[in-house]
């Protein structure tokens, strides 16, 4: 597995990293052994970055992570404060976002976080910045190691980069979300910041195994949240109607090469942006880490293909893109 560096945190992290929502049921039921397998696979294949937070599951992700016998060398495991009862969407306190991540760091087993990340906080208090204080004093405290922020939009992440605490910034960034390349990209690397991804695929749109009237369990944040019943619409589905994404997913996979999976292409995109520093793909299957780790080993796609899709989504992706860009 590569690495690449995380911005000031100076973490080596493997391009590709998991993502742990899942790890909480928000997927559907993944059982403790499931967990366990997931783990265990992510240890054997090298991936050293695993991401995760309080809210998921209730603290179930961060307890399974703490729990797993399997770790690789090297891991470094971020987690995120902000989402919980206790703070959103109006009472956030020092005091509370301490709580939160004394919490965190129990259930991680763990006296110091390796990285605590805002999660996805009103934009109010992001502009008024006293949180990014309270960061910094947590870090200070030896509570954190580094923090950093994960943001809904673009106009988040470049709030969040006016301030030199931030070591890292968690953003939606795929084939069907690419704004980002234009500006906050090149303002992250001068800043040092390092760039984790999620939603690389699209919620699975860009796994290209859905058909329209593809149906999802009750308890899969993409049946509850498919139009932004529960949260922010940009995180399921990186805010595209579902039966549309599933139809540009298609065109989108008649543009990369065809001998490749369409899951692996998109991962394959988005390393192709060399201020990205890791991925995190969430997999409710062991197989499919296999899938996603293959995505560090292909070729870069080619000028000619990234300018074709830039131009696919300007022209058909982005007018349909809900919940902020």
């Amino acid at each position: 597995m590569r690495t690449r560096r995380l911005g000031k945190t100076d973490y080596q992290v493997s391009e590709i990293g998991l993502g742990c929502w899942q790890l909480g049921g928000d997927f559907g039921e993944v059982t403790d052994a499931d967990s366990t397998e997931i783990l265990k696979t992510a240890t054997g294949f090298g991936v050293t970055f695993w991401d995760t937070a309080d809210v998921y599951g209730a603290g179930l992700s961060e307890s399974r992570i703490g729990a797993a016998r399997h770790k690789p060398r090297g891991l470094h495991v971020a987690t995120k404060v902000g989402r919980s009862g206790e703070l959103f969407p109006d009472k956030y306190t020092k005091a509370g976002m301490r709580r939160s991540l004394e919490g965190s760091a129990t259930r991680l087993g763990v006296a110091r976080l390796d990285l605590a990340q805002l999660h996805c906080v009103p934009r109010a208090l992001l502009a008024d910045g006293a949180v990014f204080d309270w960061m910094d004093e947590f870090k200070r405290d030896g509570l954190v190691a580094h923090w950093g922020a994960s943001v809904e939009t673009v106009e988040e992440g470049l709030l969040c980069l006016g301030h030199t605490g931030l070591s890292t910034l968690q953003i939606i960034f795929n084939i069907f979300r690419q704004d980002a390349v234009e500006k906050l990209l090149p303002l992250a690397a001068e800043a040092d910041v390092g760039i984790i991804v999620r939603l690389p695929l699209a919620s699975g749109l860009l796994s290209g195994k859905f058909s329209a009237d593809h149906v999802f369990a009750k308890e899969d944040h993409r049946h509850y949240n498919r139009d932004g019943q529960a949260f922010n619409v940009g995180e399921t589905f990186a805010g595209l109607p579902f039966a549309e994404g599933v139809r540009l997913a298609d065109k989108a996979k008649r543009m990369l090469p065809d001998d490749q999976p369409l899951a692996e292409s998109a991962l394959r995109w988005i390393l192709d942006h060399e201020q990205v520093s890791t991925i995190i793909a969430g997999v409710t299957k062991p197989y499919q880490l296999a899938q996603n780790v293959g995505a560090a080993n292909l070729p870069p796609l080619g000028p000619e293909r990234h300018a074709a899709l830039s131009a696919f989504y300007r022209n058909e992706v982005r007018p349909l893109v809900r919940g902020g860009i």
